[in-house]
């Protein structure tokens, strides 16, 4: 067929009239003819040798700037509410363009509106990284993860520095950063800045059809002045935490009291059950520590006695620790996790667990040591195995609690860690001293430690029950959430963990009359598993009933 109309446009151009008579060729004859000559290559460049830009770019040119940000200033998304449909083009092209698993996504929609039928009010929101100010994933992260560029202020996250610990995503109040299972790190939503940086709009911006997604560049100090008065956008999160650099704009000013969609809805959290079983053995073994440098000072333990309880206690925290490299998504990159300690509490845990067992086996071996000049380093060694364990311990309430979860409030966590710290401790020391048979010390300390572990439980009893109380409110509140959590959700190991609770309250005061009788044993051992199985159980429940932080969305 080729040849043919090869021959044809040949016998036509030798049989023509002189040039100055010869009629042009037709586009057709035209087209042909350049199809033939052309490879595919040259085929692709010609018909795109006119567009210096991307074909797209007459779309979304004017919602990207055109100028770098000067110092001072950063790159933000602007929103218009009233252009947003809720389309969720935007999540698809993010979805698509950015190669995401399958159930990631770095980009999604909601809806905020008002509850007042005089007042009706709706907007659909699109939400991604907002790039903030003050970026909490980037303080809270303990390898230095994420880098916030001095030029852009797009805060990106580095994929080969991230060990998968998940830190990020406790403390983003947005629920940005996204955990990929199969890789084993978590990755966010980087504003597309390799597209930027080739004057090409995020893959968000081209596919949204009413342009209601831009590029804009922002004064960092006015984003830090606007949010620090909350002027961020009704239902979110409180934005004087990270000062979130996104624009929402819209027509009207939007009500303040505009909830989103989501708000009644209620699910329990992830468990994260390596983190569950570190918490609860390194409270237990910095409590048990305590009390042998309590033992150590006042001198009433010989060191055959404090040789097991130390040794226990060890065991107890060399357990809880390796149990945490399980929540790891890369446990081989764990020793990395001090870099991020000037503002990262998870480093200056890791830090201060690290110098707990440094000086815990320092002490367990200079109490098995034959030397008789180790004994003027036992009580020095004790009390600093107890010190950087209760440091430990303070750590890891400052990690719950500077990610601003009502479940994980200050008064919450300090009493439940503290308490577990001094139930376990007590527990384990009354549990060893009887093992061991340490009669001299069990009859001068033995009511102390009875009523120290019955004290303790009880008051976490108390603590728990009350709030339960916030089922009653007719406003939904994040305790009020909580408590739905415990007792629907998570009702079988609620009510295992109070039947735990109050053995653990109701057994010290059984042993008080019966210290040598020949049930002594086997209540102590039925105290030391409702205990502990208690705390379990406690600590399970106070990651899974925790409501997360996340912007409004959820159309339900």
């Amino acid at each position: 067929m080729n040849d043919m109309i090869d021959s044809a446009l040949l016998e036509k151009t030798n049989t023509a009239e002189p040039e100055s008579q010869a009629p042009a060729f037709t586009l057709l004859e035209d087209l042909l003819r350049d199809q033939q000559r052309l490879t595919a290559v040259e085929r692709f460049a010609k018909s795109h040798e006119n567009h210096a830009l991307p074909l797209q770019a007459r779309y979304y040119r004017d919602l990207i700037p055109l100028t770098k940000p000067d110092p001072g200033q950063q790159y933000a998304f602007e929103v218009d509410l009233d252009a947003c449909t809720g389309c969720k083009a935007c999540v698809t092209a993010c979805h698509s363009l950015n190669g995401l698993d399958e159930n990631e996504t770095w980009r999604s929609v909601g809806l905020i509106h008002t509850q007042t039928p005089n007042l009706p009010m709706f907007h659909m929101v699109t939400t991604a990284c907002h790039h903030c100010a003050h970026p909490a994933c980037l303080d809270g992260c303990p390898v230095k993860a994420y880098d916030k560029d001095e030029v852009t202020g797009i805060v990106k996250h580095l994929d080969d520095q991230c060990i998968g610990c998940q830190y990020c995503i406790l403390k983003c109040p947005y629920d940005v950063p996204k955990y990929s299972q199969s890789r084993g790190i978590v990755r966010k939503c980087d504003m597309c800045s390799g597209r930027l940086e080739a004057n090409e709009a995020p893959a968000c911006v081209q596919a949204c059809p009413n342009t209601a997604i831009k590029i804009k560049i922002v004064d960092t100090e006015k984003i830090i002045e606007a949010t620090s008065k909350n002027c961020f956008l009704p239902a979110a999160p409180d934005a004087d935490y990270t000062h979130p650099a996104t624009q929402y704009v819209a027509k009207k000013k939007l009500h303040p009291k505009m909830v989103a969609s989501d708000a009644g809805h209620i699910s329990p959290e992830h468990s994260h059950l390596p983190l569950v079983f570190m918490l609860v053995l390194t409270q237990l073994s910095a409590g048990a520590f305590t009390w042998d440098a309590l033992l150590s000072l006042t001198g009433q333990a010989a060191n055959d006695t404090r040789s097991i309880l130390s040794a226990a206690a060890l065991a107890a925290g060399v357990v809880g620790l390796n149990c945490a490299l399980l929540h790891l998504g890369r446990p081989l990159y764990a020793f990395r996790a001090f870099l991020g300690f000037k503002t990262s509490w998870l480093s200056r845990e890791i830090i201060a667990f690290s110098a707990f067992l440094a000086a815990a086996s320092a002490y367990v071996s200079a109490l098995y040591l034959p030397l008789g000049a180790s004994a003027s380093l036992l009580t020095p060694l004790s009390v600093s195995a107890a010190v950087f364990g209760l440091l430990g311990v303070f750590c890891s309430m400052m990690i719950y609690i500077d990610t601003r979860r009502v479940f994980w409030s200050a008064p919450l966590t300090v009493s439940k860690f503290g308490l577990t710290t001094v139930l376990l401790g007590s527990t384990a020391t009354f549990t060893t001293l009887i093992a061991a048979g340490a009669a001299e010390v069990l009859n001068s300390t033995a009511d102390l430690l009875l009523l120290t572990i019955s004290a303790s439980a009880f008051l976490k009893m108390i603590i728990e029950i009350s709030l339960l109380s916030h089922l009653q409110l007719a406003q939904i509140t994040p305790l009020k959430k909580s408590a739905v959590i415990i007792a629907q959700h998570s009702r079988t190991a609620a009510l295992l963990r109070f039947a735990c609770g109050f053995a653990a309250c109701a057994l010290p005061i059984v042993l008080s009359g019966k210290m040598t009788s020949s049930l002594a044993l086997p209540l102590v051992s039925a105290l030391a598993v409702a205990a502990l199985t208690g705390e379990f159980l406690e600590r399970y429940l106070y990651f899974r009933a925790v409501v997360a932080l996340k912007m409004p969305g959820g159309l339900l």
